[in-house]
């Protein structure tokens, strides 16, 4: 049988966190005060678990990540993984975690419904609870909607603290926009901001990555970003 137990060392050489991914980085207001208390939450180790549910495009991945940022200038020991991602390597994964002071799994829907997951999801809580460390989760439903089987799992996570992000508003998808391609070193003129807007999904993740591929071309081809420009480059 192949043993995909994974080691502390092992866990932590496959998480990269995005430098970008940081509380202070974290714009818009609709969701400020989410991401303070968040923030403030995390801190807070008598808090065994943590559950940040919405959308997705609302920035639930960004605030995970920003809380092992945060625990790591602490001084704390964090890790970040995905559940979609971990799904092939089985339940099993999740042991030796317990190590980590602050444990962040994204896309906890992935795991509902699986009954092998979901007892060892359970366990790995009921090992960080012994420890005196955090789990905090991110979802696309609040705990109490979630197809969760394992009761005693759903009773923990209803009984958690949870955080509830809203869809960011245009004018906080600008702000996004114009933030990161200054910190690019791209003049994003607001027209063209507007144009990308109205044209492309209104995904958080997906806007960032077509304002790649306009600042790779851009450079390329040692254009200023105009309508027509982007026009030509997205196939719009």
């Amino acid at each position: 049988m192949v043993d995909n137990t994974l080691d502390g060392s092992q866990l932590t050489l496959g998480v990269r966190l995005h430098d970008d991914a940081t509380f202070a980085n974290f714009l818009g207001h609709k969701n400020a005060l989410a991401a303070e208390k968040l923030r403030a939450l995390s801190e807070d180790a008598n808090l065994p678990v943590i559950v940040v549910c919405g959308d997705s495009g609302t920035g639930k991945s960004h605030l995970l990540q920003a809380v092992c940022h945060h625990a790591e200038r602490s001084g704390l020991s964090a890790l970040c993984l995905n559940l979609q991602e971990l799904l092939p390597l089985g339940p099993d994964v999740l042991q030796g975690m317990e190590a980590f002071e602050r444990v962040c799994l994204d896309d906890i829907e992935a795991v509902a419904g699986d009954v092998h997951w979901e007892e060892a999801l359970f366990h790995l809580f009921n090992r960080m609870l012994d420890n005196g460390h955090q789990l905090i989760l991110s979802a696309v439903e609040p705990p109490a909607r979630l197809a969760i089987g394992l009761r005693d799992l759903a009773s923990r996570l209803q009984h958690g603290i949870v955080l509830q992000l809203a869809l960011p508003r245009d004018e906080d998808r600008l702000l996004i926009l114009g933030t990161r391609a200054e910190r690019r070193g791209l003049v994003l003129p607001e027209d063209v901001s507007r144009f990308i807007l109205r044209r492309a999904s209104r995904h958080t993740g997906e806007l960032l990555a077509i304002l790649e591929r306009l600042d790779e071309s851009s450079l390329r081809e040692q254009r200023r970003l105009t309508i027509p420009f982007v026009k030509s480059v997205m196939g719009w």
